[in-house]
């Protein structure tokens, strides 16, 4: 016994130096954790009798939302393109939060005739809509054109939402107060939105054209805020943090060998789903947002924007365009 002990105090002193830089490495990770993970919504609310539609809730941070959504009691409509996948998520959900009242509908944000259809749907089987919240979108992807030939990251992320908020908004009245809740990123603060060429056909590349669509999320909600003003609906966009989602799934493949191992090492320490969902959550059912409207928010708090995303011109300009593309003007 005393041999191995011995032995482990000559470990100790031969490799005190390496043990103390381990030792500092992982109390300095776990305390990075704990930055990373956010804030977290307290509110208890109660959402009985309300109704409750998340775009992109089969996966990730949309279904986290719609879990605790119909954990507080809510009627939840998940609108999402897979309708295989949100029927798997859908009896999940209700198996979760003992809520049965969770169902699914139909919706592909890279199609308006999709949109379309599916708002009347809900204009006409719902008598209520009482939180929207746009959480669906796809990043850093290939060249591609929507439906009606719109860049895929400014049509899904902005066109389609812009879209399906303007058919939805009689019901949201109708229903006041009510909330549009829209999840934006970080990313806006890099974006630019090129009016002169909103396609990016011109010079494409995946990281412009998400900065752009962000940004368009942030410009969207303070114009929505101000045209909404007095009616009893109010608007918020948000980052939600770096998550470990699918949101990556088309440029984590294009990355080199190196860039992979770190981004695995990162993935370790970043939001997981459920953190992710906390802001969303927050400008969802946070009592003292009530009087709010227009805002930007991270890690359950009010921040402000980037620049380019306080210009009131700019996002009455992107309005106007977005409704002529959308055939709203």
């Amino acid at each position: 016994m005393q041999n191995y002990a011995d032995a482990i105090k000559d470990f100790v002193e031969s490799h005190a130096t390496g043990l103390t830089v381990a030792l500092v490495a992982g109390v300095g990770l776990l305390a990075l954790r704990r930055w990373m993970a956010g804030g977290v919504c307290r509110s208890k609310v109660s959402l009985e009798g309300k109704t409750v539609l998340i775009t992109g809730a089969n996966t990730g941070i949309g279904k986290e939302t719609a879990l605790d959504m119909a954990q507080r009691g809510a009627r939840v409509i998940l609108a999402c393109r897979d309708m295989n996948r949100a029927r798997i998520a859908a009896d999940e959900i209700r198996q979760k939060s003992g809520n049965g009242n969770v169902v699914v509908k139909k919706l592909d944000l890279a199609s308006l005739q999709s949109v379309r259809d599916m708002a009347k749907d809900v204009q006409e089987t719902e008598e209520r809509l009482d939180i929207l919240i746009n959480n669906a979108g796809i990043m850093m992807c290939p060249k591609w054109e929507t439906e009606d030939g719109f860049e895929m990251q400014f049509g899904v992320n902005h066109l389609g939402h812009f879209l399906l908020t303007n058919c939805l908004l009689d019901l949201l009245k109708k229903s006041a107060p009510s909330r549009v809740v829209v999840v934006s990123s970080l990313a806006h603060q890099r974006g630019h939105i090129h009016f002169d060429d909103i396609n990016l056909d011109k010079n494409y590349k995946p990281e412009v054209s998400y900065g752009q669509s962000k940004l368009a999320n942030v410009l969207f909600t303070r114009e929505l805020a101000a045209r909404l003003k007095d009616t009893g609906v109010t608007a918020y966009s948000l980052h939600p943090g770096v998550i470990r989602t699918e949101l990556g799934r088309y440029f984590f493949p294009k990355l080199a060998l190196w860039k992979k191992i770190v981004a695995s090492i990162v993935m370790r320490i970043v939001k997981d789903p459920w953190e992710g969902a906390q802001t969303t959550i927050y400008c969802a059912v946070e009592e003292k947002l009530a009087n709010e409207s227009g805002l930007y928010y991270s890690d359950c708090a009010p921040k402000t924007p980037a620049p380019q995303a306080l210009d009131d011109a700019a996002a009455k300009k992107l309005w106007d365009l977005s409704a002529s593309m959308v055939g709203l003007a």
